[in-house]
């Protein structure tokens, strides 16, 4: 493979169909991508109290994500120094110690080594084993953002705010509707037979395929504003590390434009008083509602209005998600419902039925995007495959020029109205700049040493 053919052919928009089932390139990106990046490994929420703790994961790392009793919170290579097992088996849990299954090594929840079964006996006391200042390998950075926890394995990744760049304005929209900040709940997980940027790629700005993809939805009235005209009135921006879509919405009053998509009075009251001018300003003056959005490389948002009753009721939902690569051809979704902590018990109650009709295993946007998702992966395996270049240039003339001019935007980044792949192109871009860096040395760590 000659990769930078292959990066070279992916910045001008004519993406090879291999990219979404190499394995070579997927074991550059795991190394490249997943090895560079920060990635999102959990929100405050879920681990709100000491003790409490998830595992997530980094492609094929494990890591526990806890609250020590301190407070802090840390994230920690699931692997016992002593023969290598995974610590932690369970997914989710509250523990001021963790002991690894096969020969009883306990560690605290700050990862500090403090029970070795026959430590006399078997080492010689600290002569052979000396356990002060020994403990569980900490991610190389980790930071958070709005109440997101971050972590990369790159020791000499820029700090997070500059990673993410003015993406943080968007995801103080989706996170920060009141100061309480949200609640996330689950995450649901379920496995998909598709390359993990396909997901991350349509969530960052395909506008286009909801008419057509998701028609159905149109038809039964769950959800009206997939439909071409109302999507061909919306903008994709992108800020920093990631970008999103919009839709257009009727008036040009901040409070009236989420009175339309189902906000209720009160909660819109936090929002204005939470948000900043220049998100009353997208949202009331441009009268642009942000919908889905993917920060580089594999966090999605989205935030949706269906109809949740046969009255006829409007609620909006948010869900965040994580495209959790299996291997080339396969990806786990992590998908959670999120709702501000402050909001009304029943507008949570409706707001969560909105999410489950759409999203999630039960889906019925889920279910649709997965048959092409899984169907792109499947044929990008073949040889015909290998000889093609997917045509990923929408918005641009010949010549390279924007279809469009960028709209006079109130956020942070640029946008463009109507339909185009700007974003795909710009997120497939800084895909580009990370395959493009070198492996280096790996420093080796070992706390025993």
């Amino acid at each position: 493979m000659n990769l930078q053919s292959v990066i070279d052919d992916v910045r001008r928009g004519m993406i090879p169909a291999k990219i979404y089932s190499d394995p070579e390139i997927f074991a550059l990106e795991r190394r490249r991508v997943f090895g560079h990046a920060w990635l999102f490994m959990a929100h405050e929420s879920e681990i709100r109290d000491p003790g409490d703790y998830v595992v997530r994961r980094i492609v094929d790392d494990s890591f526990i994500v806890c609250r020590d009793e301190t407070g802090e919170v840390r994230v920690l290579f699931n692997m016992c120094l002593h023969r290598g097992m995974q610590v932690c088996r369970s997914e989710i849990g509250n523990t001021s110690h963790f002991r690894c299954p096969y020969h009883a090594w306990t560690y605290k929840n700050t990862g500090d080594l403090v029970g070795v079964p026959f430590h006399q006996d078997a080492y010689g006391g600290d002569d052979g084993l000396e356990r002060e200042g020994v403990g569980l390998l900490p991610a190389p950075r980790v930071a958070t953002y709005a109440g997101l926890i971050f972590a990369s394995l790159d020791a000499d990744a820029p700090d997070l705010v500059d990673y993410l760049g003015d993406f943080r304005f968007y995801l103080d929209f989706y996170l920060q509707q009141s100061q309480g900040g949200p609640e996330f709940r689950g995450p649901q997980r379920f496995r998909i037979k598709a390359n993990w940027k396909i997901g991350a790629e349509n969530f960052a700005g395909d506008s286009y395929h909801t008419p057509h993809t998701h028609a159905s939805i149109v038809d039964i009235d769950l959800f009206s504003a997939p439909k071409a005209g109302k999507r061909k009135e919306g903008a994709l921006f992108f800020a920093g590390a990631g970008g999103g879509t919009t839709y257009k919405l009727p008036a040009k009053d901040f409070r009236e434009n989420l009175l339309h998509i189902g906000y209720p009075d009160e909660m819109i009251d936090r929002m204005e008083s939470t948000w900043s001018p220049g998100h009353r300003a997208m949202i009331g003056e441009a009268g642009f509602m942000p919908s889905a959005a993917t920060a580089l490389p594999n966090l999605s948002f989205v935030h949706n209005w269906p109809i949740v009753n046969r009255e006829g009721l409007v609620v909006p939902f948010v869900s965040v998600r994580l495209w959790q690569p299996v291997s080339a051809t396969e990806t786990e979704v992590l998908s959670w419902f999120v709702v501000d902590r402050e909001a009304p018990e029943w507008y949570k109650a409706a707001s969560y039925k909105a999410y489950i009709m759409c999203f999630g295993t039960s889906g019925m946007f889920e279910q649709d995007d997965v048959e092409n998702w899984t169907s792109i992966t499947a044929v990008s395996k073949g040889l015909m495959a290998d000889r093609l270049n997917l045509h990923s240039r929408m918005g641009l003339r010949r010549d390279g020029t924007t279809v469009s001019d960028p709209l006079d935007w109130p956020a942070p980044g640029r946008a463009y109205k109507g339909f185009g792949e700007y974003n795909q192109r710009a997120l497939l871009a800084l895909w580009c700049d990370l395959m493009s860096t070198s492996d280096g040395e790996p420093t080796r760590s070992s706390m025993l040493d």
